[in-house]
């Protein structure tokens, strides 16, 4: 067994605090990853709260797991003793039903997808996230990480990043295409880059003022203030994709009539009450989905794609000795725009 420090948190009430723990000694397709930076999300937060209800305890958190391959199994063919590696939201799954076959697992048809944290194995022990010094994973669920990338700025791709590359590649963004993103934080300046970089033209929405600038440099051809009177019948029925990235309460009518006919608005956020539609606005063909993440294979992809086109996560890094700190920023939304934690600040 591996012995591991990090921060968990022991109930839905009592703070993230030191807790020391045992991962399993690396079998025959495992790697073990001494951790370097773990992404903050704010999922992190939601399941730490139990705000999703369905939280185990304790619980060490983080999805966004980045580090330095300190031991493989005797198997393993992708890594070696020294290599960058990193894990995302999920460690296994069913890996045998349709989904998991097309690499798509993380809906697996089987609801055997096994989360990186707040999960439990196939052993049925607990699993624990990148808020600590180690993690052991089967290879088939760890990523390769480009040279080229800032490691911690790419640790947010792992979640931040695939869940917004996810759906634009889908929809088809790219020349000739109108994309439009809701929300410019974590996740809506991941897709702000990701549009551009596809070749879309892309437009961000936003209530701030004070974001057009930031918008703009961050890949935005045009930018919509969503409180000017006017704003939605000004681009009504303009748009082939809008990826919403709102985890707040919030009327997405306005931006389903934005819509192409055929068009699509993609959900990404999880707001906490359900989305209320009027039957109207999706009349001509409309399509209101949703999307998680993305598969391995997939999620390797997106790593290969932002290493072509230098693509990481704008961050500030965060420490475990402001960490109460940090999530309250997370919750406020004040951050530009995603913590990352160092590991070295663990002791």
């Amino acid at each position: 067994m591996i012995k591991t420090h990090g921060y968990a948190a022991q109930s839905s009430t009592t703070p993230l605090a030191p807790f020391d723990y045992e991962h399993r000694s690396p079998g025959p397709k495992d790697v073990h990853i001494s951790v370097d930076f773990c992404g903050i999300c704010h999922s992190d937060i939601h399941q730490a709260r139990n705000e999703w209800g369905n939280s185990l305890y304790p619980m060490v958190p983080g999805h966004e797991v980045l580090g330095t391959v300190k031991a493989v199994g005797s198997e393993v063919t992708k890594f070696k003793v020294g290599d960058l590696a990193a894990i995302g939201c999920m460690v296994d799954s069913c890996r045998v039903c349709e989904s998991c076959k097309a690499g798509e697992e993380q809906y697996c048809n089987n609801q055997a997808t096994v989360f990186t944290y707040n999960s439990r194995d196939k052993q049925g022990n607990l699993t624990f996230g990148g808020y600590g010094n180690n993690i052991v994973a089967d290879e088939s669920f760890v990523l390769k990480v480009p040279a080229n990338l800032d490691p911690a700025a790419t640790a947010p791709l792992l979640c931040a990043g695939i869940t917004t590359y996810s759906p634009l590649k889908h929809w088809n963004a790219g020349p000739g295409k109108k994309v439009g993103v809701v929300g410019l934080g974590g996740l809506g300046h991941m897709a702000l880059k990701f549009s551009h970089a596809f070749g879309a033209h892309t437009v961000q929405f936003t209530t701030s003022a004070s974001k057009v600038e930031d918008a703009k440099k961050l890949g935005a051809d045009e930018v919509i203030l969503t409180k000017e009177e006017g704003w939605a019948a000004k681009h009504a029925g303009s748009f082939d994709l809008i990826i919403d990235c709102v985890s707040a309460d919030h009327d997405v009518n306005s931006y389903l009539n934005l819509l192409k006919r055929d068009g699509v608005l993609c959900t990404v956020g999880a707001p906490e009450d359900p989305i209320k539609i009027a039957a109207f606005s999706i009349l001509g063909r409309k399509t209101l989905t949703g999307s998680m993440i993305g598969g391995i294979a997939e999620t390797q992809e997106m790593l290969d794609f932002c290493s072509k086109h230098n693509i990481v996560s704008d961050i500030e890094m965060a420490s475990f000795d402001n960490l109460e700190e940090v999530w309250d920023r997370v919750v406020k939304g004040d951050v530009k725009y995603r913590f990352v934690l160092d590991l070295k600040t663990l002791n």
